[in-house]
């Protein structure tokens, strides 16, 4: 069968048709457990049923206004999760590469107003913040950019953890307005940092005038066992943006931002066609509604923890096997070999894993994944694990 779709992407060869919770069905009708949401999209798991349910209805009712005009389910949503993060204000638009176009937006407009001609930002190696130009330019993945080259100007690069290498781009350059840094980076390998990292990151931010920028667009809405990875660490940041799970497979994205962050884009400074419209609003309540009432984001530390505990009981004496890693269910496992190969095989043993930075088996369950399946999941990916390195 061709295919008119530009190949972007290097499909497995499956198709699914249909999901149910954690469960997702081929056209064969061939059950796979799916420990990758979506690539943590779908952490309600797939066809839940208040999501289901509030889609329906508000098809029924309306689609879409444009931002002309208010949106009652907006600014309920928006009242959500200015409560939930301690932010401000929102925006909403509909990708994380968006909320992240607008996070830089609100970064270069901060320096602007300080007089501040060429604003530049602070980003990560190994970061990942999105496919349009400019978060393409912020991440630190030189694969990605390659061909599309002139890049964005503007971005200062440093190693991920690396308190001094931030201080010394400080002291070097007056034209530092904002630091954008993932909690955990999940593209770039699940790599987390010194547990006092975010919080220094904040000092700093403070003592310069420079906003703290976090994306937290994967490990955000649950994902690490807090509403957002930033609240272990007892901190605020000025910007924080949100994406994937927000809608459970609803596309939808938003930038929160906080004190003078807050005041800086106005009427006309920025939009979007079709961000937070109802639909999409409609679906993120209904999320973080289920999220709230069935205790998921707390359990997800629990659940983490189960699932770190057993791989390092059945991998202990693999002595491939670097690192296992987790916050909640965002879990990593490194090897010293590339290990892309995997995917495939855990494809055939009806597994749903991905690989990231080569090396690292990247597992993004869905937070409502229940013991029996926390079970299965540890038992094929260990033997596949045991039997691909030996």
């Amino acid at each position: 069968m061709t295919s008119h779709i530009m190949p972007t992407y290097g499909r497995l060869p499956v198709t699914f048709e249909r999901g149910e919770g954690a469960w997702l069905f081929d056209d064969d009708n061939n059950r796979y457990l799916d420990a990758l949401s979506g690539i943590a999209v779908c952490s309600l798991g797939h066809a839940h049923p208040a999501v289901h349910k509030a889609i329906c209805e508000q098809s029924k009712k309306l689609l879409h206004t444009s931002n002309l005009y208010r949106i009652p389910a907006q600014e309920q949503l928006a009242d959500r999760l200015v409560k939930k993060s301690g932010m401000d204000n929102v925006f909403f638009c509909n990708s994380g590469a968006e909320a992240n176009e607008a996070a830089i937006k609100l970064a270069r407009k901060y320096g602007h107003e300080r007089g501040i001609e060429n604003p530049a930002i602070i980003v990560m190696d190994k970061s990942f913040h999105g496919r349009t130009l400019a978060t393409l330019s912020a991440t630190g993945n030189p694969k990605v950019q390659q061909g599309f080259a002139p890049l964005v100007e503007g971005f200062i690069r440093v190693p991920y953890n690396d308190i001094k290498a931030i201080e010394l781009a400080i002291q070097q350059d007056k034209n530092i307005v904002a630091i954008l840094v993932e909690p955990i980076q999940g593209e770039g390998g699940v790599n987390i940092p010194a547990d006092d990292y975010l919080n220094t990151v904040r000092i700093l931010c403070d003592q310069h005038d420079l906003l703290m920028m976090l994306d937290e667009i994967q490990t955000g809405v649950g994902r690490t066992g807090k509403f957002l990875a930033f609240q272990y660490n007892g901190i605020l940041p000025d910007v924080c943006t949100l994406a994937k799970a927000l809608g459970n497979g609803v596309p939808i994205g938003a930038c929160l931002a906080r004190g003078n962050a807050a005041k800086l884009l106005t009427a006309g400074a920025h939009g979007s066609t079709f961000g937070g419209n109802p639909l999409a609003c409609s679906a993120a309540l209904a999320v973080l509604a289920v999220m709230d009432e069935d205790n998921l984001i707390e359990s997800a530390e629990q659940k983490g923890n189960i699932i770190c505990s057993g791989f390092t009981e059945r991998l202990q004496k693999n002595t491939h096997v670097i690192d296992i890693r987790h916050k909640g269910l965002m879990i990593g496992i490194e090897l010293n070999k590339p290990c892309t190969q995997l995917v495939t095989l855990a494809l055939m043993q009806h597994l749903l894993i991905n690989v990231t930075n080569e090396t690292t088996i990247r597992l993004l369950p869905p937070l409502i994944i229940d013991n029996q399946q926390i079970n299965l999941l540890i038992d094929i990916l260990s033997t596949l694990i045991d039997e691909f390195t030996k």
